[in-house]
């Protein structure tokens, strides 16, 4: 719900108003266009200004939305009042019409895309509004091309290719599928599930996704108690793209179609089924207070979201390998991957994890050559730190409480209209924990001080493999070979690349007097030892210039393992942990 005054000032009259209706039309999909004809109740006044959100909920960055629309009608009838707003006239009969055209040619989850074979529709991009009418339903009603057959949403469905929703959050937080995708149902607790592929093609495996995907709902739902929806969607496009949206009852999943076809991808499809499922909990009922009512015109600010997405990265894996989905090493693996990209970021010295989440509208999602400098991801400290909160309450309790126990209870506690405040997701894990946590709290979550790990790898019986005994020299920078050409990507702060002076957008040519070919660097970095003095011949912006640079060591990497020594108390804290 959008915080606006004139929204509050006429939350009880919008109650007992006609909905809001939008006709959307796909005649030209084939150049990405749908057009919309939105009608909107006058009340007698002459005139109303409409809106169009400019960001998404679940993905936290102003991403202006109006740039990709083209108002077409009443011709003289409307004026634009600022970057997002329209004011338009009321027609003779006193109802407020609004036509326009929507380009849709962005493939992601939060954005729209229309061609011949399929749309993907989403609500804060498509659906202009306005402020006074957010509580009255939203009616959609889809003209669909004749070779499309199904549309599937969220929504409540009033008729064919027709859909209501109780209100605008409802309407923005429910996206649409349209065209003719591979639908798998199951049922939990009786439930409808529905799993719809879009662009298989007979290459993706649908039973066996949809089978695998059941299997991650009964999981949660025998980790929070409940289903609380009464049916749900996984939009999952085929289309080459990647990345996930969470929404109340349904989510969209973007993914290659040979996905299934390697053990590492499909893995990954079944993490990210896994962490946007985790969401119909964490995030859509169990929020950070700051996250609702929504603000759909600027920055809905919180420190709260290495719980909302951090927490929720931690029980990725561990959700798809207590399914049974995963193995323990392969469940280590992706813990090890968090653990080894946190300690390999110095920005980890520059921000906090309530710091990374506050400054997400500005850094997360624009990362610059400086970021691994400067930033770190909510997700991923989140997703470390989760460990080890969870480690920390089993310590304490004996075993018999763990941060499963912290979730449902916040569930239980905070779900509500009001969410919850940061202050009071902490204070709930100490009363779960029997034990004060504001010093963890402080030193791994408002902080930036380096991570403790000894006590959780001792609990579970847990060590970080030794690194090899031949340690590799190292120039300490990122890069990549661009036609032919070795360029430096990323500068890492204190690393010896740093030190000798060396930029990103740098291109590598010679160490010492001999060329270096763009695809030979690690090769060539065999043949010196760490701690030898070298000299670099570079191009910056065509210009040829030497450094000297002592050689490091490549960065350890931090990969866990579980000990062979491991007692019989051990073996048992890792075996509930892992839900074996």
């Amino acid at each position: 719900m959008i915080g606006h005054p004139e929204m509050v000032e006429n939350h009880q009259s919008a109650r007992n108003r006609p909905p809001v209706q939008y006709a959307v039309r796909f005649t030209d999909r084939a150049t990405h266009y749908l057009t919309v004809d939105a009608r909107f109740p006058s009340d007698g006044e002459a005139e109303a200004e409409l809106f169009l959100p400019v960001w998404t909920p679940g993905s936290y960055l102003i991403r202006e939305y109006a740039r990709n629309i083209e108002p077409i009608s009443p011709p003289g009838g409307f004026s634009k009042t600022s970057k997002n707003r329209w004011r338009v006239k009321a027609n003779d009969a006193g109802v407020v019409v609004f036509s326009y055209r929507v380009y849709c040619r962005e493939m992601s989850v939060r954005t729209n895309w229309a061609e011949d074979s399929f749309a993907l529709i989403n609500g804060a991009p498509t659906f202009i509004t306005s402020a006074r009418w957010l509580d009255v339903p939203h009616d959609v009603q889809l003209e669909l091309p004749p070779h499309w057959k199904t549309a599937v949403s969220g929504l409540t469905e009033t008729g064919r290719h027709c859909f209501r929703a109780e209100n605008y959050d409802a309407l923005v937080d429910s996206p649409i599928l349209c065209g003719n995708p591979s639908l798998y149902e199951f049922r939990v607790d009786e439930i409808p599930h529905f799993l719809a592929n879009e662009g298989d093609h007979g290459v993706w495996d649908g039973p066996r996704s949809a089978a695998d995907a059941e299997k991650i709902v009964r999981q949660y739902r025998e980790m929070w108690g409940c289903l609380p929806y009464s049916k749900y969607l996984f939009l999952n496009l085929l289309t080459e793209a990647s990345g996930g949206l969470e929404h109340r009852n349904s989510t969209v999943l973007m993914t290659s179609r040979w996905a299934a076809r390697s053990r590492k991808s499909y893995l990954s499809w079944l993490n990210l089924v896994s962490h946007e499922f985790f969401h119909v909990w964490n995030v859509k009922r169990l929020r950070p207070a700051e996250l609702g009512p929504f603000n759909y015109e600027a920055e809905n600010y919180t420190r709260s979201l290495w719980i909302a997405e951090g927490l929720t990265a931690y029980y990725t894996p561990l959700t798809v390998r207590r399914a049974g989905l995963s193995t323990t090493e392969e469940f280590l693996a992706d813990l090890s991957e968090d653990i080894n990209t946190l300690q390999s970021t110095p920005g980890r010295f520059a921000q906090s994890a309530e710091q990374a989440s506050w400054d997400a509208w500005i850094k997360l999602y624009r990362p610059d050559e400086n970021s691994i400098n400067s930033t770190i991801s909510y997700y991923t400290k989140g997703a470390v730190v989760g460990w080890l909160l969870d480690a920390a309450i089993r310590h304490a309790t004996g075993g018999e409480k763990s941060l499963d126990d912290v979730m449902q209870a916040a569930y239980s506690r905070y779900s509500g209209e009001r969410g919850f405040e940061t202050g009071q997701f902490k204070a709930l894990a100490s009363e779960i924990a029997g034990v004060s946590l504001d010093e963890f709290f402080r030193s791994a979550v408002e902080s930036t001080e380096e991570l403790d790990y000894a006590a959780a790898l001792e609990w579970f019986g847990l060590r970080f493999k030794d690194p090899e005994p031949d340690s590799k020299a190292s120039i300490g920078c990122a890069t990549r070979v661009d036609h032919g050409r070795l360029i430096v990507t990323k500068v890492p702060r204190d690393a010896p690349a740093a030190a000798a002076g060396i930029n990103a957008d740098d291109e590598i040519l010679a160490i010492g007097d001999f060329r270096v070919r763009a695809d030979q660097l690690s090769k060539r970095l065999e043949c010196y030892k760490p701690g030898e003095r070298v000299s670099m011949l570079l191009a910056r912006r065509d210009v040829l210039m030497r450094v000297d640079l002592t050689l490091g060591e490549e960065p350890k990497r931090w990969a866990l393992e579980v000990r062979p020594d491991t007692t019989d108390s051990q073996r048992h804290n890792l075996a509930r942990w892992l839900g074996l």
